[in-house]
């Protein structure tokens, strides 16, 4: 198998547009949660949302571009321009065609199916942007990443609900081992905070309604919790072949040892109480990475602050873990961002690269009454100094698809 490591980080987030502001942000238990601004939430259930502030796209792309970009693709965008940036990797017309980039979704342009339709019927056909169809495609992300970057090869978009940002990760590895390519830019990117996808969840009652203080309104793992939070935005990373970073004396955060994926084939929405399948790709994910259940140290919790899931994901890492699980510190950075949906799993990767190369683990904030179905660590709110060797991130999305990437400590002496 070969060994990827991970040179390069950027992130486009409702606490910070770039990783430094994210990072800070997050390990002092800052919440980006709000009442939505992007449209007029009044008449909905549910009227907060984590939205990435001040965006400007033409920070990072050409302004014409960005207008015939949806904002998912300018978040990846940011994103990935940040961390190709931190790696300090040229793209050069001697590596351009064996670069890859793997930038996932759940969504895609969904805002700019929703502004498109809404032109159709208050202003008739002929007022229907003629770039609607290649704005909300949800491999737009990547190929707006490529072709902004000048990058020719492989260009991979996965949609896989709230796990599509792990998807993500898992699929680069993949490529390394194959030998496919040398670099790939990998994360997630969404931007779904819009009227009707508010309104479905919230009748589903999927989403917290407090909307009387928003900062609090998520709370993974937390007794009260009522439900999560919609966030939006992009992180990206630059993984490259242990081999090609040393060769150009790259800066390396840590290593991508490997992940997993699993179907729960259980239900659309509803996540499988027993954990099996979750359970199986945090194991899976372990093996293959040449690990075992006591090597970790920290998981990035999925914990969206629904009362199934957070329940479902302890029993999922009981199963998995044994009695380490019980010794293992857990935190849940959607307590501050949101659910970034199809994003979520590339900023619980951030934040997994970000804890080990620091020693430093955020908190799960707003875990102000545990509840006794949830009896793990999750690190309640406040940050923990811990040298962490080993970090899971979870993603786990709706129809039942699970997926688990490891991250380690990077230690140029491991024995292969």
């Amino acid at each position: 198998m070969v060994r990827a490591v991970v040179t390069g980080l950027g992130c486009v987030t409702p606490i910070g547009k770039n990783v430094a502001d994210f990072w800070s942000a997050l390990t002092s238990g800052q919440s980006g949660v709000r009442r939505i601004t992007l449209f007029d939430p009044s008449d909905q259930d549910c009227q907060i949302a984590a939205e990435v502030k001040g965006w400007d796209p033409t920070e990072v792309m050409d302004p014409k571009a960005a207008r015939r970009a949806a904002r998912f693709s300018q978040f990846a965008v940011g994103a990935a321009t940040q961390a190709v940036a931190d790696s300090g990797l040229a793209i050069t017309d001697a590596n351009r065609d064996d670069i890859a980039i793997v930038m996932n979704t759940g969504g895609g342009g969904v805002d700019i199916i929703a502004d498109g339709e809404k032109t159709y019927l208050e202003k008739g056909a002929s007022r229907v942007g003629i770039f609607t169809v290649p704005a909300y495609a949800p491999n737009m992300a990547s190929c707006q990443v490529a072709i902004n970057l000048g990058i020719h090869g492989p260009t991979v978009t996965s949609v896989a609900a709230c796990a599509a940002g792990i998807f993500a990760f898992i699929e680069a590895k993949r490529m390394f081992d194959l030998g496919e390519v040398e670099v790939a830019i990998v994360g997630g990117a969404e931007a779904n905070i819009i009227p009707i996808s508010v309104a479905a969840m919230a009748n589903m009652k999927a989403l917290s309604t407090r909307n009387t203080e928003p900062e609090r309104a998520c709370r993974p793992f937390d007794r009260d919790r009522d439900g999560f939070v919609y966030g939006e935005g992009a992180g990206a990373m630059v993984i490259e072949t242990l081999e090609h970073a040393q060769r150009r004396g790259a800066r390396i955060y840590a290593e991508l040892a490997g992940g997993a994926i699993t179907s729960d084939a259980y239900h659309i929405t509803a996540p499988d109480p027993s954990g099996v399948s979750s359970s199986r790709a945090i194991a899976r994910a372990l093996e293959r990475s040449g690990l075992r259940p006591d090597d970790v140290d920290l998981i990035v919790a999925h914990g969206t602050g629904t009362p199934l899931n957070d329940a479902a994901e302890t029993v999922a890492i009981k199963k998995a873990l044994g009695e380490h699980a019980y010794r293992v510190a857990i935190t849940g950075p959607k307590s501050m961002v949101g659910h970034q949906l199809g994003a979520a799993g590339a900023i619980s990767g951030l934040a997994a690269v970000l804890a080990l190369d620091s020693g430093l683990i955020p908190p799960t904030i707003n875990l102000e009454t545990p509840d006794p179905e949830c009896d793990l660590d999750y690190v309640p709110l406040v940050s923990r100094r811990a040298e962490s060797r080993v970090a899971l991130a979870n993603g786990f999305g709706f129809g039942g698809q699970n997926g688990v990437a490891v991250f380690r400590r990077y230690d140029n002496g491991r024995a292969e």
